[in-house]
C-alpha cells in the first residue's frame, strides 16, 4: 500500500524520492547512450589486441619450435660429421702406424741384408787373404825343402792343393 502523501508504512514516497529515480534514469540512459558503447568499444578493441598478441605468441613460439628442431638437427648433423672424423682420423691414423710399421720391418730386414752381405764379404776377404798367406808359406816351405825356386804352373798347382788340404782338414789331400 503506497501513498503519495503522507507516512503509510516502510517506504515513504516524496518528491525527493522521485528525483532520484528520474536522475537514475537520466544516468542510466547517458552511460548506455554515450559512455558505454564507448567501453564496450574500447573493451573490444583490447580483446581484439590481445587475441592479436595472442596469435602473434603462438607464431613465436611455432618459430621457436622450428628453430629449436633445425638447430637439434644442426647439432646431431655436427655429432654426425665429427664422429666421421674422428674415425677418419682414426682409420687414417692405423693406415699410418701399419705403413710405419712396414716401412720400419723393410728398413730393418735391408740392413740386416747389408750386414750380412758385409759379413759374407768381409769372411770371403779374410779367407782370400789367409789362403794368400798360406800359399806364400806353402812356396816359402816348398822352395825350402826341394831347395829351388818353382815356375809359374808348377807353384800354382802347389799352392792350390796345399788350400784344398787345409780346407778339408784331413792335411792329406
Amino acid at each position: 500500500m503506497f501513498f503519495l502523501a503522507g507516512q503509510a508504512g516502510v517506504i515513504d514516497i516524496n518528491g525527493t524520492v522521485i528525483v532520484e529515480i528520474v536522475t537514475f534514469l537520466l544516468m542510466t540512459a547517458v552511460l548506455a547512450r554515450w559512455v558505454y558503447p564507448q567501453v564496450v568499444a574500447v573493451a573490444e578493441s583490447r580483446r581484439r589486441a590481445i587475441a592479436e598478441e595472442l596469435k602473434e605468441a603462438e607464431r613465436a613460439r611455432a618459430d621457436a619450435e622450428a628453430r629449436l628442431k633445425e638447430a637439434e638437427a644442426k647439432l646431431n648433423e655436427a655429432r654426425t660429421t665429427a664422429q666421421g672424423v674422428i674415425e677418419g682420423a682414426a682409420r687414417s691414423g692405423e693406415q699410418l702406424r701399419q705403413e710405419l710399421k712396414e716401412k720400419a720391418e723393410a728398413e730393418a730386414k735391408r740392413v740386416l741384408e747389408s750386414a750380412s752381405k758385409g759379413i759374407e764379404a768381409e769372411r770371403e776377404r779374410a779367407l782370400q787373404s789367409v789362403r794368400s798367406e798360406v800359399a806364400g808359406m806353402v812356396v816359402a816351405a816348398t822352395e825350402k825343402v826341394i831347395g829351388e825356386t818353382l815356375d809359374e804352373p808348377r807353384h800354382r798347382q802347389l799352392i792350390e792343393r796345399a788350400i784344398r788340404e787345409v780346407a778339408s782338414g784331413d792335411g792329406r789331400g
